[in-house]
């Protein structure tokens, strides 16, 4: 999983707010003066934090999980040596190593995406870093190997021209061959105003050859494919943050499309903004030949939710028929899902990054995130609500399923259980459902 702009923003925004009310530093919890700690839904399934994340070993992260051989693999996007990132290893018994620690030069800097194992080498991105240019001239982001001994190497470095810029998604493998995608960069333009271009999708081989197979030009085709790709019998399908149609003034409210490694893009399913949802945040799975996401907006108006929509899941066809299978409504079940879905025995599992309580998005009163089902049908159930305290909160990763038992991350939370449940640097977690 990756942090698009829309969900960094609306957490700055959210920071402030719950700080200003805050007031600084406040009384542990249930000291006279603390703020009151409402939480009135309580965790349903077995639930264990197995790490809580310290500076040195990484922070914040974002990612899936990966598991090789039992031991599960991860990256953050800050911490470690210099505050830009780690590559991380954490046991199931909840001891965790970092095993690289960038340095934020030609090493890259800020790793949001998942890893790839590749006959035991692990591949990923980093969202900056690699070289001179972009982003205050920190790079524009790198492809990335790392051995489990923790040696690194950088297959590739963006340079943020017609070549791509800034990835967040991982990458797959297809016989030998790397594909992913970059969220800016590609073309001139992006909906006549965004001079770093709408992002590529790119393949890259062993000797670091990269390829663009396509930039996306907003519309119709859609704009910033945050996530990775799926390979489903040879035709790769994602997802576009925006663009695609008319809404939000033209700039779009996103696109499932699909892409043939000779470069054939196509636009499944344009998102208009209204039941349907808008903003899709995640990537998609496959379930017999169906693809099903989520969106980060859009979906029931006069919900509780910020602008009266808190997201969906959806499913499409490979043909392009869209249907919607639930709608969030920041009650008790959850809101703002921005991570891609699992299947475990017919059912799909996610996290919501918010909701869970009883209130009205980002208040302080248990709408910490979720981790939820839904059958194919649309029936949702909360498996496990967030407490904001040292089991952690804002879980934006998608979950990763070993055995029946899964396991995923929090952004945030982890430590102190205190003002807003905003301090900790994450935690990483298993549940039983």
């Amino acid at each position: 999983m990756t942090t698009p702009a829309f969900l960094r923003s609306t957490f700055i925004i959210s920071v402030a707010l719950l700080l200003a009310g805050c007031g600084g530093s406040q009384p542990p919890v249930g000291a006279p003066g603390a703020m009151q700690q409402n939480h009135p839904l309580a965790p349903s399934v077995p639930y264990q934090m197995l790490y809580r994340f310290h500076p040195w070993e990484g922070t914040h992260p974002e990612a899936r999980l990966l598991d090789v051989n039992g031991m599960l693999y991860g990256t953050t996007p800050a911490g470690g040596l210099s505050g830009k990132g780690t590559v991380y290893k954490v046991s199931r018994s909840g001891v965790e190593r970092a095993i690289y620690r960038f340095r934020g030069g030609s090493d890259g800097s800020d790793p949001q995406s998942g890893l790839l194992d590749v006959n035991g080498t692990l591949y990923g991105t980093t969202y900056s870093g690699g070289g001179s240019g972009c982003y205050y001239a920190l790079g524009c982001g790198t492809i990335f190997s790392v051995a489990p001994s923790g040696t690194e190497k950088v297959l590739y470095a963006f340079k943020g021209g017609s070549d791509g810029a800034y990835p967040t998604a991982g990458l797959i493998d297809v016989e030998g061959t790397l594909y992913g995608t970059t969220s800016r960069g590609g073309g001139a333009g992006c909906h006549t105003s965004e001079s770093a271009g709408c992002g590529t999708v790119f393949s890259i081989n062993a000797s670091g050859q990269e390829t663009v197979l396509h930039s996306f030009a907003g519309s119709p085709d859609g704009s910033y494919p945050y996530v990775e790709l799926i390979d489903v019998k040879g035709v790769f399908y994602g997802t576009t943050a925006e663009g695609g149609g008319s809404c939000y003034g033209g700039i779009g409210c996103g696109t499932v499309y699909s892409i043939t490694p000779a470069a054939v893009e196509k636009v499944l399913y344009a998102f208009k903004n209204g039941s349907d949802g808008n903003n899709p945040q995640s990537g998609l799975i496959d379930v017999n030949g169906m693809l099903y996401g989520t969106t980060s907006g859009g979906g029931q108006a006069g919900s509780n939710c910020e602008y009266g929509n808190c997201g969906t899941v959806y499913r499409v066809s490979t043909k392009g028929a869209e249907k919607v299978l639930y709608r969030f409504a920041d009650g008790s079940d959850g809101a703002v899902p921005a991570a891609d879905l699992i299947e475990v025995n017919d059912v799909l599992y996610g996290t919501t990054t918010t909701g869970g309580g009883a209130g009205s998005c980002w208040a302080p009163d248990g709408n910490c995130g979720t981790v939820y089902s839904v059958t194919t049908s649309g029936a949702e159930t909360v498996v496990y609500r967030f407490t904001g305290g040292k089991d952690g909160w804002d879980p934006v990763a998608p979950l990763t399923n070993v055995n029946g038992t899964l396991y995923g991350t929090t952004r945030r939370g982890g430590h102190q259980d205190v003002c807003c449940q905003f301090y900790g640097f994450g935690t990483v977690f298993e549940l039983s459902p």
